[in-house]
């Protein structure tokens, strides 16, 4: 066996999202030929990408069947996240990806998701970091279990730069960390874009693979001074079936496509989806509507992300300070697991100027 009779096998094995073989999209290095031991690596476009067991499975298969059926293959992962940065990089220069989350309305659980994402693409081995750009009502403290608790600052060329907290992995900043959550946060829209500058500019974010941020709720003011100052990626909505929450997310789509803004539409996600109850596991109760937010996905051709079912633990986890990615409920879990992968794959086309699945997720069950 040689390393071109390795490299022609790994040419007939495709990235399942980019649609290409490994080959030709640079993706396969160290190879190593010992006998009939056979080793490379495979560099993932993230850490999180959800297709790395079919691939691993696709490569051991084309080794064994087109070089040698008795070759022992092992696969390895490394990951180089892709990023689609065409700015100077003069802020958050480490982070090559930020993902917007939003809402036409509040209520609709966008917080919630903005963190369980954030969870969920960390737990897969991303470096993630979480921004609670919701003045008004910041969540994170609460959701994070970090009330009270005050960032730490250092000093770097004579200025001073706030050092985000460090919970589950993720790295947090929120206004609720810096003002007494019992004052009001009365002020102008200047001040709150300021603020916003100063979450992206003082605070440092270090080298990120995804900054996820908790945008407030409605499109306004802060929407558009974000996207005018920090080169995001996409934006996830948020919504919930019913068709009040619906037609505010109108909205948020019409923003995101107008012409001074033009973000792409990561996916949308449909939270409290249905409401199953402990004791009759089998049953669903669509309190708010059915597939209102798949729908609206498929309307306007946008990628569906996935549902998140309406689970008492979901609510519970967030009070506590324990969110749902950290907890044991396994149904909330794969509910926002699935929701990160079908992110990661639409970041990962994007990136690649690939068209994004339009609809990726697989109505839970």
């Amino acid at each position: 066996m040689t390393e071109a009779d390795i490299l022609k096998a790994l040419s007939n094995v495709q990235e399942p999202d980019l649609g290409k073989d490994l080959v030709t999209l640079n993706m396969v290095k160290d190879i190593q030929i010992d006998g009939l031991d056979v080793s490379f690596t495979i560099i993932l476009t993230t850490p999180a990408c959800p297709m790395k067991d079919m691939m691993r499975r696709a490569s051991e298969n084309a080794v064994t069947l087109l070089v040698n059926k008795e070759a022992r293959v092992t696969v390895n992962f490394t990951a180089n996240t892709s990023s689609n940065r065409k700015d100077a990089k003069q802020i958050l220069s480490g982070v090559k990806n930020i993902i917007a989350v939003v809402s036409g309305k509040g209520g609709v659980g966008k917080s919630t998701v903005a963190a369980n994402l954030a969870l969920a693409l960390a737990e897969s081995g991303a470096a993630v970091g979480l921004m609670d750009a919701d003045i008004y009502g910041p969540s994170v403290p609460m959701m994070f279990g970090v009330r009270g608790e005050r960032p730490m600052m250092k000093d770097v060329n004579g200025k001073g730069v706030i050092i985000p907290l460090n919970k589950f992995n993720i790295k947090l900043m929120s206004i609720g960390l810096l003002v007494d959550e019992k004052n009001a946060v009365v002020w102008r829209g200047p001040m709150v874009s300021s603020a916003i500058r100063q979450f992206v500019t003082d605070v440092d974010w270090g080298e990120l693979d995804y900054l996820v941020i908790d945008m407030p709720p409605g499109t306004g003011d802060i929407h558009l001074t974000l996207m005018q100052t920090v080169p995001v990626t996409g934006v996830v909505i948020v919504t919930t079936p019913q068709n009040v929450a619906l037609a505010d997310a109108k909205k948020g789509i019409a923003m995101f496509g107008q012409a001074q803004i033009n973000v792409p539409i990561i996916g949308l996600v449909e939270n409290m989806a249905w409401f199953t109850p402990a004791e009759l596991p089998d049953n669903k109760y669509y309190l708010f509507g059915k597939e209102g937010g798949k729908k609206l996905a498929e309307e306007y051709e946008l990628p569906f992300l996935g549902q998140v079912p309406l689970v008492q633990s979901i609510r519970e986890g967030g009070d506590n300070g324990i969110p749902a990615m950290i907890g044991d409920e396994p149904i909330s879990k794969q509910a926002f697991r699935e929701i990160s992968a079908n992110a990661v794959r639409n970041i990962a086309m994007n990136n690649a100027n690939f068209p994004a699945a339009k609809s990726t997720a697989v109505q839970l069950q």
